[in-house]
């Protein structure tokens, strides 16, 4: 299938300010662009883009004082194949792990592994290793935070989250990853686009997703603990250890976000 993805996002400087953006198809992605993701910016602004650390797209330009607009628009080849499901996949002990799936294994800005070790071996010591130890964390999250746009807050963490019961598709990801990590399951938070492919329409304006990758049996699987299933159509953006590390933007001074757009969609033929 072909999906279209894309935005719009206006923000309003007070004077000429840095910025980064983390707003590109992943290159794990690339291959599957059947039109350009550029960004292009409005007034314009060179762009200068390179990779991070966690091997993401990052762009980097000075935003004009006034109104700013970042915009991308491409098409993307998918399967059309929903997220893939092992459940014979094993849990690799920790001492064996290879080295660059370790970091995912330590706490982080937002996922406080020390503060909720206790709960997740008290929940989940006793379930089995492997492929069913991650759906159970999955399940939990799943029904013990309350999904609304009105719970966002950007400094929200994972036992925050917890502790309130209630949150966004980024606390969802956030909670799981933290008692993935607690149980010694690499965990790593994923953003990017997903729309309502397979699923019937949600009524809220579309919106970037986030979900997590756990590493299992020599390779990385998606989960998804706000939908808690399967789903098609996803095109993933950024990876990294959580939200801190793939912020669609990063502003280095005072801005105002005006209009934010998103919008992924099938492409029928």
């Amino acid at each position: 299938m072909k999906i279209r993805v894309g935005f719009e996002i206006t923000h309003t400087f007070q004077q000429p300010t840095p910025m980064l953006a983390m707003l590109n198809v992943h290159p794990s992605r690339e291959k599957d662009l059947l039109t350009s993701d550029i960004i292009s910016a409005s007034p314009y602004a060179p762009i200068s883009v390179y990779t991070d650390g966690f091997g993401n797209l990052c762009s980097r330009m000075t935003a004009p004082a006034g109104d700013f607009t970042l915009r991308a628009d491409a098409v993307v080849a998918d399967s059309g194949e929903p997220d893939v499901y092992a459940p014979d996949a094993i849990q690799i002990p920790a001492e064996n792990l290879p080295d660059d799936t370790l970091v995912y294994l330590l706490g982080s800005r937002y996922c406080e592994t020390d503060r909720l070790s206790g709960l997740a071996w008290s929940l989940f010591g006793g379930v089995a290793p492997g492929w069913g130890r991650v759906q159970a964390i999955v399940d939990y999250v799943h029904h013990h935070i309350r999904f609304g746009y009105g719970f966002a807050r950007a400094t929200k963490s994972a036992y925050e989250a917890h502790e309130e019961g209630q949150g966004v598709c980024r606390d969802f990801a956030h909670l799981a990853v933290t008692l993935c990590r607690c149980m010694n399951i690499p965990a790593r938070y994923a953003t990017g686009y997903l729309g309502d492919i397979g699923v019937p329409k949600d009524p809220a304006p579309m919106d970037f997703s986030a979900w997590m990758e756990v590493y299992l049996g020599g390779r990385w699987y998606t989960f998804d603990a706000r939908h808690n299933k399967p789903r098609i159509g996803r095109i993933v953006m950024g990876r990294g250890r959580d939200a801190a590390d793939v912020a669609l933007t990063n502003v280095f001074g005072p801005s105002f976000l005006k209009t934010f757009n998103v919008w992924t969609d099938e492409v029928t033929e």
